[in-house]
């Protein structure tokens, strides 16, 4: 049937591919594996942004209306338009996450006298993309929304190069 050297010759081909297919192999495992027992060099890190910086002492942020009562503070504040003030006090306890200085206390003034006062958030123009996907108001300008399901006003104040942004509860 088969002859001693065509089996020789079959075992030795066999042989061959064996070897072969171990090699290869062994040169891949061994490129995988960087020369430096295992370290690498760390990856570069982008740069951190510097802290955004909130404005100083008090600012007149503009005027808003509201065309319905809502909450300041936990008290009333009747409809109408209101002068509202970015003031020096910074909200306690501070929110976590929140770059120190920006939530701030504003007050709504008519006639020269404070209505009423509520806590702020100051988001500077180069993050606000990453919070709020509406339309923002005009350069110093604002807007007041009542929200989905009618129990929250959001005031969306632009002034120079932040956004200031209040939800309050309706009255």
């Amino acid at each position: 049937m088969f002859s001693l050297e065509a089996t020789m010759k079959h075992v030795l081909m066999v042989g061959v591919l064996v070897l072969a297919s171990a090699a290869a192999t062994a040169a891949q495992t061994s490129k995988a594996k960087p020369a430096t027992d295992g370290h690498t060099a760390p990856k570069v890190q982008p740069a951190t942004a510097p802290s955004p910086a909130a404005p100083a002492g008090e600012v007149a942020l503009g005027s808003v209306h509201f065309a319905k009562g809502v909450k300041a503070d936990g008290k009333a504040l009747a409809a109408g338009t209101y002068q509202v003030r970015l003031t020096t006090q910074a909200a306690n306890p501070p929110a976590k996450g929140q770059s120190e200085g920006l939530e701030r206390w504003v007050e709504f003034t008519q006639g020269g006298q404070v209505k009423g006062r509520e806590v702020v958030t100051i988001i500077p123009q180069s993050e606000i993309a990453q919070v709020q996907k509406d339309t923002p108001p005009g350069a110093n300008g604002s807007k007041v929304e009542l929200l989905k399901g009618g129990d929250f006003v959001r005031v969306w104040i632009r002034k120079g190069s932040n956004h200031y942004l209040l939800h309050m509860p309706t009255a």
